[in-house]
């Protein structure tokens, strides 16, 4: 590309040296011939009147230099001095007759003027020759100079055009490398700015697409960290149920069952049922909020009859093991403008965790809080390291999906108090027009 830059910067110059310079240098040919034509007039003039009297008097004229290019010639046409022809052509008749003239022919310049007399009379005539070639040989330095002149504006060129292809292709080029880069998996490759305008406008295009792949990818593995997560505890809690199933199935088959053993599995099955339809429902939740943001949401859901639902179905497990769920909700709570999916993990990371690393009863408070929706999650556990919110997105404890689905939906997750433990998570609030009327 850049040959291609700078072989066309020179042939353009070239045009335009030979489209200016080509008139140039046959304008100031003709201006040379005129000028020596005028000097030839002049120097025929000054001829004719110095050789007046010998004319007049029939005297012989010595005053022409020999080899000068000037003839004399008498009221006959014959030569008297110089080296014309003789007799003198067409041009010395015509200035018999008190015509000049002057012409160019042969390689020459010819000037005729008639030798005047008294009473108008003519008493001879004068011509001035002058070979052409002479003239061009003076224009040769000068057109040597033009030539030279054009040779250096076109090395100027070349070096202009090398300087601009370096700096048009050098962008390209790293634009080039960086899009390798970027299929390569590189997604932290960035464009630098080149002060081009059409450049940069594909450099910041390519920026926005590694960014956008970058921010893809960091999302999926996110995904697929934190996701195991947050499958794994119902998955725990299917297996210990189905494994509970089958420990009173063995039983009634040694015949040692008290004769209930045939309830408890189908219970025990149902709940397996249940924590298997709430498994696919959070695998089919966590892929469409990984692969699309915001698709879930939705007109504002009322977050008391959410949090209820998501509470309803924890409480079982947490009775299971001797542990109790209270809930406690405001009333009158504002709706919330976000994805129901979103929160119902955010809440079911914030319940796993108060089920795996906490102890005693767990709570859940839904309360407004200057102007938003404040949800409380505690348990009576000893409590987390005030570090715990801020190392979450490498993964720790599987909070990073929940914080990262919070800020998704324009909320946040804070540990509001350490020990022992409350979480709370602030949702935003429907607006609404100063007459109540939701916006």
């Amino acid at each position: 590309m850049r040959r291609r830059i700078v072989g066309l910067a020179v042939l353009v110059a070239s045009l335009a040296l030979v489209l200016f310079g080509a008139p140039l240098a046959f304008g100031a040919a003709q201006l040379a011939l005129a000028d020596e034509q005028a000097s030839l007039q002049r120097l025929a003039a000054i001829t004719a009147r110095s050789v007046q009297s010998e004319l007049s008097h029939g005297e012989h004229i010595d005053e022409v230099p020999v080899g000068s290019g000037l003839s004399v010639y008498d009221d006959h046409g014959e030569l008297v001095a110089g080296s014309g022809a003789d007799p003198g052509d067409e041009a010395v008749r015509a200035a018999l007759h008190g015509i000049s003239s002057h012409g160019q022919g042969d390689g020459t310049l010819t000037v005729t003027v008639p030798v005047p007399g008294e009473h108008d009379t003519v008493l001879g005539a004068v011509r001035a020759v002058r070979p052409v070639s002479v003239i061009y040989q003076h224009l040769i330095p000068a057109w040597l100079g033009m030539l030279a002149l054009a040779f250096l504006v076109l090395g100027v060129v070349w070096q202009l055009a090398r300087r601009q292809a370096r700096r048009l292709t050098e962008p390209l080029e790293a634009l080039a490398v960086n899009a390798r880069r970027l299929g390569d998996g590189d997604f932290g490759v960035r464009a630098a700015p080149a002060n081009v305008a059409e450049i940069d406008a594909v450099g910041r295009a390519l920026n926005d697409t590694a960014e956008r792949l970058d921010a893809l990818l960091a999302r999926e593995r996110a995904f697929s960290a934190e996701a195991s997560h947050q499958l794994r505890t119902p998955l725990a809690g299917l297996r210990l149920r189905l494994e509970s199933a089958l420990l009173a199935s063995d039983g009634a088959s040694d015949g040692t069952s008290d004769g209930t053993s045939d309830g408890e599995v189908r219970r025990a099955v149902r709940a397996g049922i249940t924590s298997a339809d709430q498994l696919e429902r959070t695998i089919d939740e966590l892929m469409l909020l990984a692969r699309e943001p915001g698709a879930t949401r939705g007109e504002p859901i009322d977050v008391g009859g959410l949090v209820a639902d998501v509470a309803a179905a924890r409480r079982e497990r947490l009775v299971h093991v001797g542990r109790g769920l209270d809930e406690d909700a405001t009333a009158d709570l504002p709706r919330a403008p976000v994805s129901a999916a979103a929160i119902r993990q955010v809440l079911g990371v914030l319940l796993d965790n108060a089920e795996v690393h906490g102890a005693g009863t767990v709570r859940v408070t839904i309360r407004e809080s200057a102007g938003a929706v404040a949800i409380d999650v505690a348990d009576e556990g000893r409590g987390l390291d005030p570090d715990a919110i801020g190392s979450a997105r490498s993964g720790g404890m599987g909070l990073g999906l929940a914080l990262r689905l919070a800020e998704a939906e324009g909320g946040r997750l804070v540990l509001t108090r350490p020990s022992p433990p409350v979480f709370t998570l602030l949702l935003p609030v429907e607006s609404t027009s100063p007459d109540g009327v939701p916006r």
